[in-house]
């Protein structure tokens, strides 16, 4: 059949399945049965038609939908949720009947009564994200809500799923819709967040000059004592998204928003850029600058000041940083530095372009930083070896701060790496130069909340993630990971499975610290089932290794740990 005989149409597709059904039907097949027979016939039919949405099909543990409207749609996975949690407030907590629920607005393929492609698989997975008795929806959906539902949603970032070549936006259903329009409050100094800058051209190539104009604006207005800047992943959680500038500073807790775009071409670049007061709406600075390509880092010094000006008036100018000598170099920075933490594989390729960059330009310090610290996490965390990749990360940390002594972003990596030679005092005093030259520093603070739980001081430890997490709402999933493992470390075990549960942690490494929480809760066949799916990632972790490892000042907190590990079924 050729692509014009196929029959497509936009749809709203929800997708739904139970939680636990193998052990349901396990436990009690035949009741487990009746049950989901029951709740068809009394909530899901009728809720069906009150929503005017199908059924596309029906499997033992899930149900499919498809509807004409996403408000129907999400409507009624609202109304599902509601309905269930009430009905089955009753029942044991063994035999309650929970569902997962995934909502997308996508292109279909229809054949018969059957429905294919992206737009069902997206939802698919997004269910299989969720959490139990949440609805999670896709950025497509939510584009289309526009105020229409009086549910609320959390923004939980661009999320890669099974099979889906793409990133998705993903939100979360929250159950109080005011919550996130008072979770951030202004902070007293002036705040700001950088947009990412939209690349005119719209050459492929050019995206990521795009995305390193923005990242380096970010940089250069995070190290000016007198603001409060949004951390780079919280910003680029919009990039290519329409936005609402209000509702964004609202999202995170800022009264400033800097937008732009960039067009690189025949030698030059063309900026357009301007800074906006979202709280009403005024345009306070705008300006477009035409200059040769070589005149970039001067573009951006004269950007950062003007915004500075703009906002608080002249401040004492940050000292200089390490600029590259070649553009060639930079542009492979800063497609390394995008590729780090994703995966073992993409890390290699990451020290790969990283490596070409120092080849060019062999004083290049942002460009060493970021290859000691890929390297450091491939022995630490992702099992690559440690010869030589831990001596030659600390190296080239240390040749970092030695190049540019003023980049916080070079003190707080190589305060980690010594950590994990235990070299603490050294350590300790990187940390310190970090912050001391940028308080802003979202990925340090989180990094910190590692080294409290290292250091015996957990609860100090969460701290300093929460930190982190007001100057970057949006965070890579290893926020979680670090708020997780210090909730653990402070006996916080409920609170850490919640924090381990978030979409964008669970299901990576963080999972045998999951895994260790249930089991020290008790609930040792859930600990041993995420701790199997744990090893299938990570085959070659051990309990012994992991200890020796890690740097713990704390043994009565390190073997905490292995005893949760072990209450899990973790290999030795």
């Amino acid at each position: 059949m050729s692509p014009s005989q196929v029959e497509r149409r936009l749809s709203a597709i929800m997708a739904a399945d139970v939680v636990g059904y193998s052990g349901l039907i396990e436990a009690d097949e035949l009741g487990t049965l009746t049950a989901m027979r029951d709740l068809r016939d009394t909530v899901w039919n009728p809720l069906l038609v009150e929503h005017r949405g199908r059924t596309v099909k029906l499997m033992g543990d899930g149900i499919l939908a498809e509807f004409g409207s996403v408000v129907d749609a999400i409507a009624c996975a609202a109304a599902l949720q509601r309905k269930l949690a009430a009905d089955q407030a009753g029942t044991h907590p063994d035999r309650r009947i929970v569902f997962r629920v995934g909502v997308n607005l996508g292109d279909v393929v229809v054949e018969g009564d059957d429905l294919l492609g992206d737009g069902v698989n997206i939802a698919a997975r997004l269910e299989q994200l969720c959490a139990p008795g949440g609805v999670m929806i896709s950025g497509t959906a939510y584009d289309h809500l526009q105020g229409k539902l009086d549910c609320g949603f959390e923004f939980v970032g661009e999320q890669r799923l099974k099979n889906i070549a793409r990133l998705v936006r993903v939100y979360r259903m929250v159950s109080d819709p005011t919550a996130r329009a008072h979770a951030q409050p202004l902070p007293e100094k002036p705040s700001i967040a950088v947009l990412p800058f939209a690349n005119i051209g719209q050459e492929p190539e050019q995206e990521s000059f795009a995305d390193g104009l923005t990242e380096d604006l970010i940089t250069d207005l995070s190290r000016r004592a007198g603001l409060f800047v949004i951390a780079r992943h919280s910003a680029f959680a919009y990039k290519g998204c329409p936005v609402d500038g209000r509702q964004v500073a609202r999202d995170l807790g800022v009264r400033y928003l800097l937008e732009g775009s960039t067009r690189r071409a025949a030698g030059r670049v063309r900026i357009n850029v301007q800074l906006v007061d979202a709280l009403n709406g005024e345009h306070l600075w705008a300006e477009r600058f035409d200059r040769g390509l070589e005149d970039i880092f001067k573009v951006q010094d004269e950007v950062t000041g003007r915004i500075v000006e703009a906002l608080v008036g002249r401040l004492v100018p940050a000292p200089a940083r390490n600029r590259p000598a070649s553009l060639d170099a930079y542009d492979l920075c800063v497609r390394g530095r995008a590729l780090i933490g994703k995966t073992p594989e993409v890390a290699r390729e990451a020290s790969l372009l990283l490596q070409r960059a120092i080849a060019l330009d062999p004083d290049y310090a942002e460009a060493h930083r970021w290859l000691a610290f890929n390297l450091w996490t491939g022995w630490a965390h992702w099992g690559e070896p440690m010869e030589p990749n831990r001596p030659k990360s600390v190296e080239l940390a240390e040749r970092a701060v030695a190049l540019d002594p003023n980049d916080a972003g070079n003190r707080w990596v190589l305060g980690h790496v010594l950590a994990f030679e235990r070299r603490w005092p050294e350590s300790d005093a990187a940390y310190e130069a970090a912050f001391a030259l940028d308080a802003n520093q979202a990925d340090a603070w989180a990094m910190q909340g590692e080294m409290g739980t290292f250091h015996g001081r957990p609860t100090e430890g969460i701290e300093r993630v929460k930190r982190a997490l007001r100057l970057n709402p949006h965070p890579p999933g290893w926020y979680y990971w670090e708020l997780g493992y210090a909730q653990y470390a402070a006996r916080q075990h409920e609170a850490a499975v919640e924090t381990l549960r978030q979409p964008s942690t669970y299901r990576t490494g963080s999972r045998r610290i999951l895994a260790a929480s249930l089991a020290q809760l008790g609930k040792i066949e859930e600990a041993r089932q995420e701790a199997e799916l744990f090893m299938v990632s990570n085959p070659h972790f051990t309990i012994g290794y992991w200890a020796a490892t890690q740097p713990f000042r704390d043994d009565a907190i390190r073997e905490h740990f292995v005893d949760g590990y072990r209450k899990a079924d973790l290999p030795a």
